[in-house]
């Protein structure tokens, strides 16, 4: 399959975005995924376009000059307070998104919707620790004097929340926005936690999904967990919005603290699966933190010697959780036909036990060194799998009109057809194809690629030294696995 085009008006199945929207009539009832409604004209094969962006980190207070004018004003008029900010170039790497930063990405991935017929945001809407820089500016220490204080972040926060769902929206029209929640999404600075769920339940269904979906059964599972699952009518599909935040030694560092939680979420996750086999339908896995190690700590000078040798990796799930889960995944192997993540920032995937790929998107927020940048999948009207995608990227050295395509996966490593089978072609070729190992590494840091100081980045460049670490946490997703085959490299 050849590289597919999909700014503009004409999309990859060839049907032009206003007879798509006029044949779904605001939803995608007329697209039926799996055997395409032929009421709509197209064939079963047609492949389609789906926008996925993740990690905007959006820091409302990037400028605190705005804090009693955003304080005072409705979320509807936060618009007009920004841009009376003397601010007005990108954030730097490094930082949290600001708003000339949002703006730029979402009128790129408004450009770049072609056909698609819907939206997924991986998760993190919120700057890193926003609770604790609202507590700065309102009192001048990092924690709440009072029950006042606490209720005053609170309602900042669902603002923010609320403003930057309204800007999604605006940007992507009627389209529904597929997502799972992310660590920045809370209460706390590192959640979700209970109260964000169930204050943002509604908000999250009409914002986001736009009112998809069983509402009262998503109140439950939403305001429950932060988890949730949604079938597009007229299609043969089930999208799975996981928490995985919660799976994360992070959260609960107390041992079995999260375990009740986690089985609950793991047992419906499998109840949801095995309901999709039995009604012969495809799922799409959403989720935040994907599996495996944290590689970016693990690669960190102070855990690497001389040889690139490591005794231990920093893992993103509790071992335990992350066990049943792959195992839950082996029962249905053939059922869950795209998954994707977020979390580490970096343009990146996983290759599951199952066989299954984990695709990580990079983030729009340039907090850890990298490029802002999202993707545009392709996927295949017949399957439901990826197919190709094409990267598009913010050059923050060069300080572009917009996000630009940046590489498309097909031709940048001649591999084409089912996406998860190429990237299981790539992944020995990055050790044996210099070519392809450069590539791999320049695009990691969606085209940053020598960060310098900490001020630049929180996490180092890959180098010959550490690179055995970022080929490793591709394909093993245990930690003794890990350091085995970084040591054997």
């Amino acid at each position: 399959m050849g590289k597919k085009e999909v700014r503009g008006d004409k999309p990859v199945s060839g049907m032009s975005r206003r007879d798509f929207m006029k044949c779904s009539a605001g939803t995608v009832a007329c697209l039926y995924l799996g055997a395409l409604n032929t009421g709509c004209g197209s064939s079963a094969a047609d492949d389609f376009p789906v926008v996925v962006f993740s990690d905007v980190h959006f820091n409302p207070l990037y400028d605190g000059t705005l804090f009693q004018a955003l304080i005072a004003a409705d979320a509807s008029q936060w618009d007009e307070v920004f841009k009376t900010s003397g601010i007005t170039s990108p954030s730097a790497w490094g930082k949290d998104s600001n708003y000339p930063l949002l703006e730029l990405a979402l009128e790129s991935i408004k450009a770049d919707l072609g056909a698609s017929p819907f939206v997924i945001f991986t998760g993190d809407i919120l700057g890193h620790g926003l609770p604790q820089i609202f507590y700065y500016h309102l009192n001048g220490t990092t924690t709440p004097r009072d029950a006042a204080d606490t209720a005053a972040m609170q309602a900042f926060t669902d603002k923010a929340v609320a403003f930057f769902m309204d800007k999604v929206r605006k940007a992507v029209g009627k389209l529904p926005v597929f997502f799972a929640l992310g660590n920045g999404d809370s209460y706390t600075g590192y959640g979700p936690d209970s109260t964000f769920l169930s204050n943002m339940a509604e908000l999250y269904y009409t914002a986001l999904l736009n009112g998809m979906g069983e509402h009262q059964e998503f109140l439950k599972t939403f305001t429950s967990g932060g988890y949730y699952s949604v079938e597009p009518p007229g299609t043969n599909l089930v999208v799975i919005g996981m928490n995985t935040i919660i799976f994360s030694p992070l959260v609960a560092p107390v041992p079995g603290a999260n375990d009740a939680a986690v089985a609950a979420q793991l047992d419906w996750l499998d109840s949801r699966l095995a309901a999709a086999t039995v009604a012969g339908k495809k799922v799409w896995l959403l989720m935040h933190a994907p599996p495996g190690a944290d590689l970016g700590t693990t690669a960190q000078p102070a855990h690497v010697d001389a040889n690139g040798h490591i005794s231990s990796a920093t893992m993103m799930w509790v071992a335990g959780y992350q066990t049943r889960f792959l195992k839950i995944l082996d029962n249905y192997p053939a059922v869950v036909s795209l998954t994707l993540a977020g979390h580490t920032h970096m343009d990146e995937y996983r290759i599951l036990p199952s066989s299954g790929t984990v695709e990580i998107t990079p983030a729009i927020a340039p907090y850890f060194g990298n490029n802002p940048a999202f993707k545009v999948f392709t996927i295949s009207g017949r399957t439901l799998k990826p197919v190709d995608y094409s990267s598009f990227n913010y050059d923050l050295a060069a300080v572009p009109l917009s996000f630009s395509r940046y590489y498309t996966f097909s031709a940048a490593y001649s591999l084409t057809g089912n996406l998860d089978a190429s990237l299981a072609r790539l992944t020995p070729a990055l050790v044996t194809n210099t070519a392809d190992q450069a590539l791999y590494r320049g695009y990691y840091y969606s085209g940053h690629n020598t960060p310098v100081s900490v001020s630049d980045t929180f996490v180092n460049t890959i180098t010959g030294t550490n690179w055995p670490i970022y080929w490793s946490g591709i394909g093993n997703m245990d930690e003794d696995e890990l350091v085995a085959s970084v040591n054997a490299y």
